[in-house]
């Protein structure tokens, strides 16, 4: 299985997809036109260990809803990602049985490592 949830507007998105070679082949899923199923959430976070990883502390809803001084447990990180896009960490990649969360150097290193 390859799916990508990304944001279409989202300059990092695009810069890491056409670094992976604009992924094609991939199941596409723009999580502002087509949100996120808790389903979804749930099988990401068998992969990626914790609902925690798939949570997006860049938002700016993060600080202006006041979550920074809260803390969060994994049950309101799943609610969150599943009530608002922004909260989901992109891009996510699934490669087959592997997950790739964020935009960090490292871990599109490892992605497109899984790709060639």
């Amino acid at each position: 299985m390859k799916k990508l949830y990304y944001l279409s507007t989202c300059s990092t998105c695009q810069r890491i997809i056409k670094e992976l070679g604009g992924l094609e082949d991939f199941d596409q899923q723009n999580v502002k036109e087509k949100p996120i199923t808790k389903k979804q959430i749930d099988e990401l976070k068998k992969m990626s260990g914790s609902y925690e990883s798939l949570f997006n502390r860049r938002s700016m809803k993060y600080r202006s809803m006041g979550l920074a001084d809260q803390e969060l447990t994994e049950a309101d990180y799943r609610r969150l990602i599943s009530e608002e896009y922004t909260f989901l960490k992109r891009p996510v990649l699934v490669i087959d049985d592997e997950i790739f969360v964020g935009n960090a150097k490292k871990t599109v290193a490892a992605a497109k490592e899984k790709l060639s």
